[in-house]
């Protein structure tokens, strides 16, 4: 598979991904989210929020979901939080929220996995 059939799978499975956590109760915030380009923070897929729980998912499609569970390196997770980190100082509006970690799973054509306290963080602000 080329790079932009690549590209396109994963922004497929992030619409997949959003659509999914729509129906279990779960509202969109923000999509692609890039925080401090340069300063190795990362990109957040999507965040998402049910009551006072705010929620950073990252999407990861892969050939099946045992591969895509963990194609989530230690090293992503450790920029998702610091991407986080950088979304709540610029959104105080969540500051009185719970914050959670999750992953959603994609394997085409239709399996999918959420997976709740995908990673747990220490973050401080």
């Amino acid at each position: 598979m080329g790079k932009n059939n690549s590209y396109a799978g994963g922004r497929l499975a992030e619409w997949i991904a959003l659509i999914y956590l729509l129906f279990k109760g779960y509202f969109p915030v923000a999509k692609n989210v890039v925080t401090g380009k340069g300063t190795r923070a990362g990109e957040v897929d999507l965040i998402v929020r049910r009551g006072k729980l705010l929620v950073f998912v990252e999407v990861k499609k892969r050939q099946n979901l045992e591969k895509a569970a963990y194609a989530i390196s230690e090293r992503q997770k450790q920029r998702i939080v610091r991407g986080a980190e950088a979304f709540l100082k610029k959104h105080k509006k969540y500051d009185a929220f719970d914050i959670r970690f999750d992953a959603v799973l994609v394997e085409f054509p239709w399996h999918i996995r959420h997976l709740t306290h995908a990673w747990i963080s220490t973050m401080l602000f």
